[in-house]
């Protein structure tokens, strides 16, 4: 419902104003983070931040604007099978934590069916308050932006920050019998701490780009991530698995890591075997050499580089950090971060997180999926 009907203008109006300035708009939302952007040139950035606030702070809920939306998103589960990557993602949550993150982020139709405008406009009068809102922008001078936001944002309810609710990391199975051709199946484990450990987030980020991994075809021609441990070591030697990566997904306190996998139905137990040994050798010191660890703290340099080339990106970034940290610290900082990242950081790191709970997800042909407590005992049989 972003960026439709406001009490200013109506969702025509909001499209021609975006047109008329060669701007484009985007909204998205994680499990604790929601994002309004506004691309276009900076000489147009007063009426940029004009039309923004406007959206995120009076959209009128119209009740077939919503009832459209409503249809689509209904439209868009009905086609949820062909991604079973997310799927599993969104189970991994579910079976994983108890508490918040178990909460859906793609909402099931049971839920659909109750939303309406008046619970739409309780959520953002009880979420869009002072304390719990960034404002950011790229390519303008800080003074120049306040002087234009100040006036549309000073009423905005300085209310207290409400107490951040708990979820606590548990483990568990998930298994969807589907598709009879492929069997996707992950394994993940807890990444305690989350944000906050910032150390550990970077020798994480490191960990998952030296697992790396992808499908059977490099979609960027020969090179690109075919020296990575899950390429060279499992994607080269078994033409039988589609797909295997490296996964994670991180929040403020708490996180996940994990390995995905695609395959025959009946490669499916061998596939799972494989995970469990790449998990376990990234947490075995001397199974890593320095060249293998070089090699993914520079492509990791070269990620977050490439990334922040980007002024969308770059404005995202600054009000994650800012919503997460209270302060947006320096590029160099990170890129400082990852060089200290030690070959006993990696395996202290790996062996950490593979001292949680399993978290096993499956979809497809499940029948010949291992069992929970038969793989879990490998990880915890050392």
């Amino acid at each position: 419902m972003a960026f439709k009907t406001t009490t200013n203008r109506s969702h025509l109006r909001i499209v021609r104003e975006i047109e008329a300035i060669g701007g484009s708009v985007t909204a998205s939302a994680s499990r604790e983070q929601m994002g309004y952007t506004y691309d276009a040139l900076k000489t147009y950035m007063p009426e940029m931040v004009e039309v923004l606030i406007d959206c995120v702070r009076n959209p009128v809920f119209l009740e077939w604007e919503v009832n459209e939306e409503l249809k689509k998103i209904k439209a868009e589960l009905g086609g949820a099978s062909n991604n079973p990557q997310g799927l599993l993602l969104e189970a991994i949550h579910s079976a994983g934590y108890s508490g918040a993150l178990a909460n859906p982020l793609i909402a099931p139709e049971s839920a659909i069916n109750r939303l309406n405008g008046t619970i739409l406009e309780e959520f953002v009068g009880e979420n869009y308050t002072a304390s719990r809102m960034v404002l950011v922008a790229t390519g303008v001078e800080h003074e120049k932006l306040v002087s234009v936001a100040e006036p549309l944002l000073s009423d905005l309810p300085k209310v207290s920050h409400p107490e951040e609710p708990k979820s606590v990391y548990v483990g568990g199975d998930y298994r969807c019998q589907a598709d009879p051709s492929k069997t996707h199946v992950a394994l993940a484990f807890e990444v305690p701490g989350g944000w906050h450990k910032e150390n550990e987030t970077m020798t994480l980020t490191v960990l998952q780009m030296l697992m790396g991994g992808g499908g059977s075809f490099s979609a960027g021609g020969p090179g690109k991530g075919m020296h990575s441990c899950l390429y060279l070591r499992v994607l080269n030697e078994f033409p039988q698995i589609q797909l295997f990566s490296s996964f994670s997904n991180i929040y403020n306190h708490t996180g996940l890591f994990g390995i995905y996998a695609t395959t025959g139905p009946d490669f499916v137990s061998k596939a799972v075997d494989l995970a469990v040994r790449e998990l376990l050798a990234v947490a075995t010191p001397g199974q890593v050499d320095q060249v293998q660890l070089d090699r993914a703290k520079d492509s990791t340099k070269s990620a977050v580089l490439m990334n922040l080339e980007s002024r969308v990106l770059t404005s995202k970034d600054i009000g994650r950090q800012i919503l997460t940290y209270g302060e947006r610290k320096p590029t160099e900082h990170f890129l400082k971060s990852i060089d200290e990242v030690t070959l006993k950081d990696i395996s202290c790191l790996a062996e950490k997180i593979l001292s949680s709970p399993l978290t096993m997800a499956s979809w497809g042909d499940v029948v010949r999926v291992p069992s929970y407590d038969s793989v879990s005992r490998k990880f915890h049989t050392k």
